[in-house]
């Protein structure tokens, strides 16, 4: 191994990794006598439950671990929602404005329908996010409950909280501004009119 030098001649100290499972943790197996076959069963049984308990500890923190990671999947998958909505209901409201314009300068007639088109849209990218957020909160009520159901009964440590969702924010603050975009186009008032 090649040792690193500080300023002052120290050497550099060695990168530590987590600490292993080490095999001196490993009870010895008990003696037992065979001429007693029920009794050596009895001991040999409480030997593995007693291995087992040493393992559950890290099947407690993996199960722990996969909560987190089926809440980020849900984060994901609301992400998925609010692309589709924010793709419908700006693609609506750019037809809209687009054959809005195009009739104030005399050049199209009639846009009634391509102008309904567009805000059907937008009314359809509204009503795909208000699914989407159904969705996430009640799904995520569900896993909370699960999640607290099992570490009452000691399956699981449950010491992470499950933080804000910044994603179920973006969604309710899009819903709010598809909201006043489809005002705006139906009854021609408002900012975005």
């Amino acid at each position: 191994m090649r040792e690193e030098h500080m300023s002052d001649g120290a050497s550099a100290a060695e990168p530590v990794g987590p600490r292993r499972f080490q095999e001196a943790d490993i009870p010895p197996i008990p003696a037992v006598d065979e001429s007693k076959p029920g009794q050596a069963s009895v001991q040999l049984s409480q030997y593995r439950t007693q291995l087992s308990t040493r393992r559950t500890e890290m099947s407690m923190r993996r199960t722990g671990m996969s909560f987190q990671r089926t809440r980020l999947s849900a984060e994901r998958t609301l992400m998925s929602v609010i692309r589709t909505s924010l793709s419908l209901i700006g693609f609506g409201f750019t037809i809209f404005q687009l054959f809005e314009k195009l009739r104030e300068r005399g050049v199209l007639a009639n846009v009634r329908p391509l102008r309904s088109f567009g805000i059907a849209l937008v009314a359809l990218g509204i009503l795909l996010l208000i699914g989407g957020i159904v969705y996430h909160m009640r799904f995520m009520y569900g896993l909370r409950a699960e999640r607290r159901h099992m570490a009452e009964q000691g399956l699981i440590h449950a010491e992470t909280a499950f933080p804000v969702s910044f994603t179920l924010i973006t969604a309710v603050l899009l819903l709010l501004l598809g909201a006043a975009a489809i005002i705006s186009m139906a009854f021609n008032i408002g900012p975005l009119g």
